[in-house]
């Protein structure tokens, strides 16, 4: 789907979502969740579109009682099930296009990096997957209050 800040992203919407949860009413409209991202509905609408295709959220359509709610008890849902749902390429990408094969630095600069890019990926991933969602709401909710 997209660049590292659709991972913050979805990261932010999920979060939005599991605040609502113990309300009255707790599914949570693309439109809220848009305010709270200071961003467009239909991008919100994108990113959910792709966190509803991982299992993440479900949608309930319609009116007044519509919206989005997590598919899952956020303790169940970590870091890296989010990355892995909004994210087609690795942490580091290499160039956009070819380089110069003519030249010495063209030809060896992508297989000198690769196995830095796969070391730090990897460690980023596993770091990922310790963390849940209710970890990280526990921890914006946290610094919201100290502001």
């Amino acid at each position: 789907m997209g660049s590292n800040s659709h991972f913050t992203i979805a990261l932010h919407i999920l979060s939005r979502i599991e605040m609502e949860h113990d309300k009255s009413q707790p599914y949570i409209s693309s439109e809220l969740i848009a305010r709270s991202v200071n961003t467009h509905a239909v991008f919100i609408r994108r990113i959910l579109s792709a966190l509803n295709k991982a299992g993440l959220v479900e949608v309930r359509r319609g009116g007044v009682n519509g919206g989005w709610i997590l598919a899952k008890s956020a303790e169940d849902i970590t870091l890296l099930d989010v990355y892995d749902a909004v994210e087609e390429k690795p942490l580091n990408g290499l160039h956009h296009s070819e380089p110069n094969r003519a030249c010495p630095i063209g030809r060896g600069i992508q297989p000198a990096l690769y196995k830095y890019y796969e070391s730090a990926e990897a460690a980023f991933r596993h770091d990922l997957a310790k963390t849940t969602l209710a970890t990280l709401v526990a921890e914006t909710l946290e610094h919201a209050a100290k502001e």
